[in-house]
């Protein structure tokens, strides 16, 4: 981020890059348009993205078609309702045509006729491609 005044600007980078950090969080959301959001993924992931899951468990590590499939049987299965996922204030780095985003994100649910929430890290990379910055990759861990 540049610094203007002590504030921090955004720069037109930083602006796309959060652009995406939206909508991969937007991605895990119930509703009618579950199948849409997630499959924008697709668009917004370079074809040979990994995501990484850890979580206190061995490290799982899905590409594109492996992390949507499971993520959009859940969502509209009808087993959980109500399902949000949002990124927390994050921090951005750009270097020429690579960048990351390291924050923390929140999610809730209901499940079984009882709210659920939880809470996380998540990092993600992207490199800037003729059709703009796309996710390279990213990984996460929930609080335990």
């Amino acid at each position: 981020m540049t610094l203007i005044g002590g504030e921090a600007a955004a720069t037109s980078d930083e602006t796309a890059i959060e652009a995406l950090v939206d909508a991969f969080f937007s991605a895990f959301t119930t509703g009618p348009d579950a199948a849409a959001r997630l499959d924008d993924l697709r668009r917004i992931m370079l074809p040979g993205a990994t995501v990484v899951r850890t979580c206190g468990l061995p490290a799982e590590v899905y590409d594109v078609e492996s992390f949507i499939a499971p993520r959009l049987a859940l969502l509209t299965s009808g087993e959980i309702a109500e399902f949000e996922e949002w990124p927390e204030p994050g921090r951005i780095d750009v270097f020429g045509d690579i960048a990351h985003w390291w924050g923390a994100y929140g999610k809730r649910w209901l499940a079984g006729g009882e709210v659920h929430t939880g809470a996380g890290m998540k990092t993600m990379s992207f490199v800037r491609t003729h059709a703009g910055w796309r996710i390279s990759s990213a990984a996460w861990d929930d609080e335990r």
